[in-house]
């Protein structure tokens, strides 16, 4: 549809939602007025009492393509950030082959352009293979990667990483890193609390991860590199994001839908509980609530990172780290923190689209006359239970299956093509 008209919606504008009209042309927002009166043949979605935001932005997500294809796939995963209300996501480079150079990152690069359905865009690896031994051609991928990160582990040496920091400095490019110090892990796989000990599992604690938060914040103040923080977990994290931040350190962070949402108390016998960081305690809960409020937390990723059913049928114990978020972030969130009053939606909007979108550079992130249309069309009142076996992701693990939810997708324009429609 080279032009169409969404009608009876509340559309967000400015920071604020507003009782207007829309009108996509050419791939762009054309009009944003209450009454539009189409021509005669462009097709009107009457959407009424909808609410219009800008195409959600995931800047961390697995789509296990090359390497993996048999969790996902660059097509299957983003048919289900369509589905989510996305419209770009930013890819993570544990595959194979790592995107540690130029050469590698383009073998992404072509399947991102063979099969996407929305805008993707992947990272650079920190490190060779992220193996954390030698630097990746950071040099060389700028331009083609989004950001750069070893996600999926930490880099452990600290000299590695401060040579990391400045060469994204000096490229002027964002470093985005997963916290995890090895060492203290001990074989953990979830949260080292009180359900661990009631269950006799191998606890990881929250050490782990704002220990090496510390040391980052550390560097990248030293070397002045824009440093993002991925999936923070736990308080303490929070508060040292919260004093860098005070102090003008160039830092952002993530937290996922699942910490938001849940803790260690909702924990199950079951790998759909499983993630790296683990579910946290109620007081981490809250301080990443607390963090939102007060803008020391970003913005809201996904985390979105599919296994086979086999993978994840293996309990907490064994089954594969990871759980799959793109097609039951927004309701879950819109529900349990929005409906409760815990935040608005306008908040929520800025956590899941603006926000993301101004500190990585991407497209969208607002609802402007004249800008390529990123928009996506949720019905706020639908009430419906989250079922795994209707997603088009490839993965079905998820913390909130049969969680009764408000939220539906019922349309998702990437620049001006309609990608996704209920």
């Amino acid at each position: 549809m080279d032009k169409f008209v969404i009608k009876g919606c509340e559309v967000f504008l400015e920071g604020r939602f507003v009782s207007a009209d829309l009108e996509v042309s050419g791939g762009v927002v054309s009009r944003v007025e209450p009454g539009i009166v189409p021509a005669d043949g462009v097709p009107v979605f009457n959407f009424n009492n909808c609410r219009v935001l800008p195409g959600l932005v995931d800047v961390h997500v697995h789509l296990r393509e090359p390497g993996f294809s048999y969790k996902e796939t660059i097509a299957s995963g983003t048919a289900a950030a369509a589905r989510g209300g996305y419209t770009a996501l930013c890819a993570m480079p544990n595959l194979n082959p790592v995107p540690d150079s130029a050469e590698r990152l383009a073998e992404e690069l072509a399947i991102i352009e063979r099969d996407a359905l929305v805008e993707v865009y992947p990272y650079g690896a920190l490190t060779v293979g992220e193996k954390g031994g030698e630097m990746a051609d950071i040099r060389g991928m700028h331009g083609l990667a989004a950001a750069f990160s070893d996600d999926g582990r930490g880099v452990q040496d600290e000299d590695m990483m401060r040579r990391c920091m400045a060469e994204c400095a000096e490229t002027g490019n964002l470093l985005a890193a997963h916290c995890e110090v090895d060492s203290l892990l001990k074989g953990g796989y979830i949260h080292d609390g009180a359900y661990a000990r009631a269950h006799g599992h191998r606890g990881i604690c929250s050490e782990s991860e704002w220990r090496e938060v510390e040391r980052d914040l550390r560097l990248a103040e030293e070397t002045g590199c824009a440093f993002h923080v991925c999936h923070v977990s736990t308080k303490e994290s929070v508060q040292l994001i919260r004093e860098a931040k005070e102090r003008g350190v160039d830092v952002s962070c993530e937290t996922a839908p699942h910490y938001l949402l849940l803790t260690e108390d909702d924990l199950r016998e079951d790998g759909r509980f499983k993630m790296n960081p683990p579910l946290r305690e109620k007081a981490d809960r809250a301080a990443l609530i607390e963090g939102l409020l007060d803008g020391t937390v970003d913005m809201i990723a996904t985390d979105h990172a599919p296994h086979s059913a086999e993978e994840k049928s293996r309990g907490l114990e064994k089954s594969a780290m990871g759980v799959v978020g793109l097609e039951c972030a927004f309701p879950a969130l819109y529900t349990g923190l929005v409906e409760t009053g815990v935040i608005s939606l306008e908040k929520l909007t800025e956590l899941m689209s603006t926000a993301p979108a101004r500190r990585f550079y991407l497209p969208g992130g607002e609802i402007k006359v004249g800008d390529a249309a990123y928009l996506a069309v949720f019905d706020t009142n639908e009430e419906y239970t989250i079922d795994p076996a209707e997603f088009a992701s490839m993965g079905r693990a998820t913390p909130f299956e049969g969680m009764r939810v408000k939220g539906k997708c019922l349309m998702t324009v990437c620049a001006g093509r309609t990608v996704w429609q209920a």
